[in-house]
């Protein structure tokens, strides 16, 4: 490996990161504005929407020559996309028959449950120290974001299909980019479509469901419209970091990003929206960001640790989820070349 290859492929960890954040922020604020003040509450709906202009934008990607596509077995991205959208629609379904504190209950243990996952199935070994500082970032976001604990058997069930689903997606996601050498950008240009269809099939079923309102009803107001395509915009580069991010680091470390967004728009929503805040949110987001900062240093540490062993060695070395959020994947793998995360 050339010297100049770490700080580029840091670089473009940092870009991913930096992507997440921005896209993932920008578009929650979008649709509270659309669904709060709106009153356009079809959630599900609006994601197969976001889902076929995130196709649309990418085919013409694709047509342009910005990337190379690449073949995937049919069943393997069938599946793959199906899985997704139906993690996406039991998410929607979990927050609907929860209350908000529960949901979040549901969002915090999608960490744990992946990390049992992987250690299971795919024999990934987790230190003490990375478990310490994700138990301190859940705690955290657990404090600046859970109000309520209203439980439900219906909710319960939802919930617990909802973390499912979602954790052996990321999972899947990880492993399908890794064992096929294939790019975000090809693994979301194939899977988007099947994607768009289990949302664009249930999503009015799901959101009359839930809202008690039929989507195709609707009065479309000309704001209501450009919020709407605004959101579908910001929804291309979300899907797009979302792959990116799992791709380059692991599914816990994105989950950990997701949980500085959570914080980050809690932040947004006092300073910008004017919602509630208060001390326990404020110390809740400060023990949250420690959590996230040591997760980064101990994952940094290993890394290190593990790159200063014997290289020729390595690829018979169980692999840990040292990730932090700014090594890439690629520094982590040094002499395993195509190995499976």
């Amino acid at each position: 490996m050339k010297m100049g290859e770490i700080p580029g492929a840091q670089l473009g960890v940092i870009g991913a990161l930096f992507l997440s954040v921005a896209s993932s922020v920008s578009i929650v604020i979008c649709n509270k504005a659309l669904m709060s003040n709106l009153g356009f509450p079809f959630a599900t709906t609006l994601t197969s929407w976001h889902l076929i202009v995130t196709y649309c934008s990418l085919h013409v990607a694709l047509r342009l020559n910005f990337f190379e596509n690449k073949p995937i077995d049919m069943k393997t991205i069938m599946l793959f996309g199906i899985l997704n959208g139906i993690s996406i629609g039991f998410l929607n379904l979990s927050l609907g028959f929860n209350s908000i504190g529960f949901y979040q209950m549901t969002k915090l243990a999608i960490i744990p449950f992946t990390v049992l996952l992987e250690t299971i199935f795919l024999k990934k070994q987790f230190s003490q120290k990375i478990k310490l500082s994700l138990f301190v970032l859940l705690l955290g976001v657990g404090i600046a974001s859970i109000t309520d604990l209203q439980l439900n058997f219906v909710g319960s069930i939802l919930s617990l299909l909802a973390i499912s689903t979602t954790c052996v997606g990321q999972i899947l996601t990880n492993t399908i980019q890794k064992r096929l050498n294939v790019s975000s950008t090809q693994l979301l240009y194939q899977s988007a479509p099947f994607q768009a269809a289990v949302l664009f099939v249930s999503g009015p079923f799901v959101d009359q469901c839930l809202t008690k309102q039929n989507v195709f009803a609707h009065k479309y107001s000309t704001v209501v419209l450009a919020f709407i395509l605004l959101s579908c915009v910001i929804a291309v580069f979300v899907n797009f970091s979302t792959f990116l991010v799992i791709g380059k680091t692991s599914p816990v470390t994105y989950q950990v990003l997701g949980h500085l967004k959570t914080c980050l728009v809690l932040a947004f929503g006092y300073t910008l929206l004017h919602d509630p805040f208060n001390a326990r949110n404020i110390l809740g987001i400060l023990i949250a960001i420690i959590g996230m900062g040591l997760y980064s240093y101990f994952c940094t540490n290993e890394s290190k640790k593990k790159q200063g062993g014997d290289v020729s060695s390595m690829p018979q070395v169980k692999e840990k989820d040292t990730t932090p959020l700014l090594v890439s994947q690629q520094d982590k793998e040094i002499g395993a070349k195509n190995s499976i995360v």
